[in-house]
């Protein structure tokens, strides 16, 4: 028989980050609850690569052309 569950006090940015998670996903905020509770209690609570992407995004991480500039300026420094 489907329990339902809770969760009181819960900090308002960490309700705006699932909200988006759940809009990035497809999912209303009942179904992107559930799909990570499913993949904790199944174990497979490994990222989608739609997911890494979005992470790397909002970091501001570029792509490999930075890490060269950086690598390059690194050794050119005295």
């Amino acid at each position: 028989m489907p329990v339902s569950l809770s969760i009181k006090n819960a900090p308002d940015h960490i309700v705006e980050g699932l909200r988006q998670r759940a809009i990035r996903n497809h999912r209303s905020l009942q179904g992107e609850l559930m799909a990570i509770i499913e993949a904790a209690v199944d174990g497979t609570g490994r990222l989608a690569a739609s997911e890494v992407l979005a992470q790397v995004r909002s970091l501001g991480i570029g792509g490999p052309y930075e890490s060269t500039a950086i690598i390059r300026a690194d050794r050119d420094r005295p």
